[in-house]
């Protein structure tokens, strides 16, 4: 048994406390005692213990007292209890404080040293279950992404499932959906999360430049190649190269990217030769490929290449199930973020943010958020925080909204937004809006609106 497993035994009988912890460290244990239940707290609390072994009846603090004790300060510590008044009533009190086992005296020093080391057994299967589960956790996590609706637990269930492989993936989906998080999430789930993730925005950059920012170029390649320089090809090598917006590379360049994925080699621009490469490939685009594919503008074998696992996002107007989330972790990040207690958004303006269709997705959902956040004066969202494009409805072509009407629609919906925020208090919501009470009095009549409280 290593000497890193240690006992603290608990006796206020010197001769029955010498006895046991002599044994205990012939057979190799670190052994400490103590000589009464205090006495064995104080030494608990200044230093670790793997087992406690302590008699039941003490003065002043009792076996089942230092027990309890211990189990509130470390609950894997293990707590086998001694007694010379051995009943039922007595070990079923040890077992329920959470004793790991119960002896009566005298012992037998055989039987103790079994009872340890199923102790230390127990010990052992919990740590290596609990590690287990928690590297299980880490290798399976998805990094960020939030969603309980049925449409993005098959794409978590995805994400997790060709985490583990190799395989090209293509993330596909609308803009604003969230494929660099899927990137993410796919890499740091992956047993590559070690190495780095690189990214490059294909349609961000021009043509002239992207060639050497994926794959390098020698010093003099070219006008202004002053030194040599790694591509991102290069700087992800034993990780995650993660190409968004595939569908705008140019061909030429789908060449040489089908020749990486094909061969795990290429050149740096201005050299001939082969630079070996271990990497894995995240694509996305928004666009249809398979328009693409057939109008000549995206190689059919490199999209056949790309197109080994597929994980479509839906756009948030499909997943409305997830807004009330997305919603809620947007506020306490940006509340963070900016210093400022947000303590959530008044009804009309949660209403408003779950009808909205959001073209934008997601990305669309979080800039609303946080400039709702950063402008707004109160501690909570309000309709006046968010823009009016999405609680004005469209206005028909035939039928123009006079300024009158404009007017009388914006005072309704400031009415009815600061009766929400006072609790429908006409008094304290006539103080919100800057008027007087026998004015909003009226209004209120005026718009049919409830009344509130006087």
């Amino acid at each position: 048994m290593p000497d890193a497993f240690r006992i603290l035994v608990v006796d206020d009988e010197p001769a029955q406390r010498e006895l046991v912890a002599g044994f205990l460290r012939k057979q190799g244990f670190d052994v400490v005692e103590a000589d009464g239940g205090r006495a064995a707290l104080t030494r608990f609390q200044q230093e670790p213990f793997d087992l406690v072994l302590t008699d039941q009846r003490m003065e002043h603090l009792s076996g089942l007292d230092l027990l309890r004790a211990v189990r509130a300060m470390t609950p894997e510590a293990g707590v086998i209890v001694m007694t010379a008044y051995g009943t039922i009533e007595t070990a079923v009190a040890a077992i329920q404080a959470g004793a790991s086992d119960y002896l009566t005296k005298p012992l037998n020093l055989d039987t103790l040293l079994h009872r340890i080391h199923a102790v230390r057994e127990r010990q052992r299967l919990v740590t290596e279950n609990r590690e287990l589960r928690e590297a299980l956790a880490e290798r399976h996590r998805v990094e960020g992404v939030i969603g309980e609706s049925g449409a993005m637990q098959e794409v978590l269930s995805m994400v997790r499932r060709a985490a583990a492989s190799d395989a090209t993936v293509l993330v596909r989906g609308e803009s604003g959906t969230g494929k660099e998080l899927i990137a993410r999430a796919l890499h740091h789930a992956s047993p590559r999360a070690v190495g780095p993730l690189v990214k490059v925005n294909c349609a961000a950059l021009p043509e002239s430049l992207l060639e050497s920012e994926l794959f390098g170029h020698e010093k003099g390649a070219f006008t202004g190649a002053v030194a040599t320089r790694k591509g991102r090809f290069e700087l992800a090598d034993g990780g995650t190269l993660f190409l968004d917006e595939i569908g705008d590379l140019p061909l030429h360049l789908q060449v040489k990217l089908l020749r990486v994925l094909q061969e795990r080699e290429f050149e740096r621009v201005g050299s001939s030769r082969p630079i070996a490469v271990n990497v894995r490939l995240v694509a996305a685009t928004h666009r249809p490929l398979e328009t693409l594919v057939r109008e000549g503008r995206f190689r059919d074998d490199l999209y056949y290449r790309i197109n080994v696992v597929t994980i479509t996002l839906p756009p948030l107007r499909e997943r409305r199930e997830d807004l009330p989330l997305l919603i809620e972790h947007f506020l306490r990040t940006f509340a963070a973020r900016n210093g400022k207690t947000i303590r959530g958004l008044t009804r009309d303006a949660r209403e408003t943010l779950l009808r909205y269709d959001y073209p934008g997705n997601v990305r669309e959902l979080e800039n609303l958020i946080e400039r709702a956040v950063v402008l707004t004066r109160d501690d909570a969202i309000s309709l006046a925080d968010i823009p009016l494009t999405l609680h004005e409805p469209a206005a028909e072509p035939a039928a123009p909204v006079t300024l009158t009407a404009a007017v009388e629609g914006l005072e309704r919906r400031m009415i009815r937004d600061a009766l929400d925020r006072a609790g429908g208090v006409q008094t304290r919501a006539a103080d919100l809006l800057g008027v007087s009470e026998r004015v909003l009095r009226y209004k209120l009549r005026k718009y049919g609106l409830a009344g509130g409280e006087g």
